[in-house]
C-alpha cells in the first residue's frame, strides 16, 4: 500500500468530530459544497483533496497548514518526518545505496561551500522559481538550510535518476569549479577508503 495513503488513513482515525468539522471549513474553496456536506470522515475528505490534486505525496503544504490551524502539532510533526525521510517516494525509484552515499557526501561539501549563489545552482538542476520560493518561505533567514532543502527536493524529484555527476556538472556550469573540484576530491577519497 502507498505509504502516503497509510499516513492519511492514520491521521483520519485520530481526528475528533470537531477537528473534522474545522478541516471541512478550511476546504471550502477547494471542494464543492455538495461534496463537502457528504464527507463523514477524514479519509473521505483527504480522498477528495487527492482527487482535486490539492495534496499529494510530493505536495503536502496545504495539508500541513490545515493540521497547524487545528493545532494538531503531533500530526504536523509526523507529516514533516514523513517528508524528511523521503518516504513519499516509492523504494524502486531510489538510487542505489552507493549512489546515495556519494550524493550525501557531495551535498555536504556543496552546502559548506556554496553561499548566496545557491539559486543559480538549483536552477541549473532544473528547479522552478515556485519551488525555490516555497523553500525560501519555509526557511526565511537560513541560507544554508535553503540550499540543503533544495538539494533534498532535487533528490526526491529525480529519484533513481539523481546522479552525483549532475551535481558536479551543474557546479561547473555555474563556474563554481572550486566547489566541483572539492566534491570530486572527496568522492575519490571516499572510493579509496571503501576499497
Amino acid at each position: 500500500m502507498d505509504p502516503f495513503l497509510t499516513l492519511l488513513h492514520s491521521f483520519s482515525s485520530s481526528l475528533s468530530a470537531g477537528e473534522l468539522r474545522d478541516l471541512k471549513f478550511l476546504c471550502q474553496d477547494k471542494i464543492g459544497k455538495r461534496k463537502l456536506e457528504s464527507v463523514q470522515s477524514g479519509a473521505e475528505l483527504f480522498n477528495f483533496l487527492l482527487e482535486q490534486q490539492v495534496i499529494s505525496s510530493h505536495n503536502v503544504d496545504f495539508l500541513k497548514t490545515m493540521l497547524m490551524v487545528i493545532k494538531r502539532e503531533d500530526l504536523t510533526t509526523r507529516l514533516e518526518h514523513f517528508v524528511e525521510e523521503g518516504e513519499a517516494n516509492v523504494p524502486d525509484d531510489q538510487p542505489d545505496v552507493n549512489e546515495k552515499r556519494l550524493q550525501k557526501v557531495a551535498i555536504e561539501v556543496i552546502c559548506e561551500n556554496v553561499g548566496r549563489d545557491w539559486k543559480m545552482l538549483v536552477r541549473k538542476l532544473g528547479f522552478s522559481e515556485v519551488k525555490m520560493d516555497r523553500i525560501i518561505a519555509a526557511n526565511p533567514l537560513n541560507l544554508k538550510e535553503q540550499l540543503v532543502q533544495s538539494l533534498r527536493e532535487w533528490q526526491k524529484w529525480k529519484g533513481k535518476d539523481a546522479k552525483v555527476t549532475d551535481l558536479t556538472k551543474a557546479l561547473r556550469d555555474c563556474n563554481m569549479n572550486l566547489v566541483a573540484d572539492l566534491v570530486e576530491q572527496k568522492l575519490v577519497q571516499l572510493n579509496v577508503e571503501n576499497k
